[in-house]
C-alpha cells in the first residue's frame, strides 16, 4: 500500500523464486541465506553500476524511472542476472551478447515468483556489463523483441532499453541485468492477497498492529488499493493499440 502511493520504482523478489534458481540453475542441494544474498545482491549492484563506473551507454536511476513506468502506480518490476550457471560447469560456458539475453529474459531467471509468459512486458531494460560492440547489443534487442513480440504490447513502440558499462563483474567477462515492468507480476499481488485475506477475515495477529496505534481501517484501505492494482495490470494486458477505438473515444468526447 504504502510501496505503491510513495515509492517511485519497485523491485521485487522473493524467496521462493531464488531458492528455485538455487536449486534449477545453480545445482545448490542446501542453499544458505547467504546464496540468496549474493543474488539479490548481483542483481541490485547491476541496476546502480553505471553510478559507479564509466560506460559506452550510462543509464541511471533517473533514466531507467523515465523509461520503465509508463504509469505512475505500475512501478513494480521483475529483476534477473545472467549468467547463472551451476559451478560445476563454468568452465564450459562461453559469455557472449546473445547468451546473456537468452538467459536474462528467461522465466527461470525471474527473481519474483511470476511467470512472465502469462502477462505482458510493458517496458524492459537490459543493463550489461563488459566490453562489447553497442551494435550487437542493438540487433540482440531488436531480434529479441521481434521473436517475442506477443510478449510485448504493441502500443508502447520501442520499449526495450539497452545500457553498456564497461567495467564487468568481478570473476566475470561480460553479465547482464534485467529489469521488466510485467503485467505478470499480479500473480505475486494475487498471492499476497489471498494470503493477507485468509488471516485477516479472522483477525489473526491483528492485535500487535493494532496495539501500536494503527487502524483496522488502514488494512481493509490496503487490501482494496492491492486488488485495484492488480486490475490495473489486468486492464493494461489486455489493452490493444486499436486506432478505430481511439478515433471513437475522441468523436464521442468531441459531440460531448
Amino acid at each position: 500500500h504504502q510501496l505503491v502511493e510513495n515509492a517511485d520504482q519497485c523491485f521485487a523478489l522473493d524467496n521462493e523464486a531464488l531458492y528455485d534458481i538455487c536449486f534449477r540453475t545453480l545445482k545448490l542441494t542446501n542453499p544458505s541465506y547467504g546464496d540468496l544474498n549474493h543474488l539479490i545482491a548481483t542483481a541490485i549492484t547491476g541496476t546502480t553500476c553505471s553510478l559507479r563506473f564509466p560506460g559506452q551507454l550510462n543509464c541511471d536511476l533517473r533514466k531507467l524511472a523515465v523509461n520503465m513506468v509508463p504509469f505512475p502506480r505500475l512501478h513494480f518490476f521483475l529483476v534477473g542476472f545472467s549468467p547463472l550457471t551451476a559451478r560445476k560447469s563454468n568452465q564450459y560456458r562461453v559469455l557472449t551478447v546473445p547468451e546473456l539475453t537468452q538467459q536474462a529474459f528467461d522465466a527461470k531467471n525471474m527473481m519474483c515468483a511470476a511467470d512472465p509468459r502469462h502477462g505482458r512486458y510493458l517496458t524492459c531494460a537490459l543493463m550489461f556489463r563488459g566490453k562489447m560492440s553497442s551494435k550487437e547489443v542493438d540487433d540482440q534487442m531488436t531480434q529479441m523483441v521481434n521473436k517475442n513480440s506477443s510478449y510485448f504490447v504493441e502500443w508502447i513502440p520501442n520499449n526495450l532499453k539497452a545500457s553498456i558499462c564497461d567495467i564487468p563483474p568481478k570473476g566475470l567477462k561480460m553479465s547482464s541485468v534485467f529489469i521488466g515492468n510485467s503485467t505478470s507480476i499480479q500473480e505475486a499481488w494475487k498471492r499476497v492477497a489471498d494470503q493477507f485475506t485468509v488471516m485477516f477475515r479472522r483477525k489473526a495477529f491483528l492485535h500487535w498492529y493494532t496495539g501500536e496505534g494503527m487502524d483496522e481501517m488502514e488494512f481493509t484501505e490496503a487490501e482494496s488499493n492491492l486488488n485495484d492494482l492488480v486490475s490495473e495490470y489486468q486492464q493494461y494486458q489486455d489493452a490493444t493499440a486499436d486506432e478505430e477505438d481511439l478515433s471513437g473515444e475522441f468523436e464521442e468526447e468531441e459531440e460531448e
